[in-house]
């Protein structure tokens, strides 16, 4: 099973994001955090192998939260995602331990890519064709 946090707290874009895994993973487990307390909560009781991190959550920069995180757990794979693609952001992403940065709004093909690059056992659980 991949086990996927998504740490966003726009909930548009969770129920997006969400959708877009149930369709493509057969066998996901997937919970949601709107800020970064909350986020390391369910780190620890989730125990994801992957999370995507919005850059600007509500108490906590997200990419302080991701620094916090790998240390923490080096092992689970940190995938940024932010509404403005600038080179400081991606930049920044990859200094605080970033293992992939994604803009808000991009392919899901891209996005679907970067997760079985970055998780191999999703590959495994994978339902669709990607188009």
């Amino acid at each position: 099973m991949l086990k996927t946090l998504i740490v966003e707290d726009n909930r548009l874009n969770w129920d997006t994001l969400k959708k877009l895994f149930l369709r493509h993973f057969s066998s996901l487990g997937i919970e949601d955090a709107s800020d970064g307390r909350e986020a390391m909560q369910k780190l620890e009781s989730f125990q994801p192998d992957l999370i995507l991190m919005d850059i600007r959550l509500p108490d906590v920069s997200g990419l302080e939260l991701t620094k916090a995180i790998k240390v923490k757990t080096p092992h689970v794979k940190v995938v940024i995602l932010t509404g403005h693609h600038y080179p400081e952001y991606e930049e920044a992403a990859a200094k605080y331990g970033a293992d992939g940065f994604l803009v808000k709004g991009g392919s899901s093909k891209e996005i679907l890519e970067l997760v079985e690059t970055l998780v191999p056992k999703a590959k495994e659980v994978t339902t669709v064709e990607k188009k």
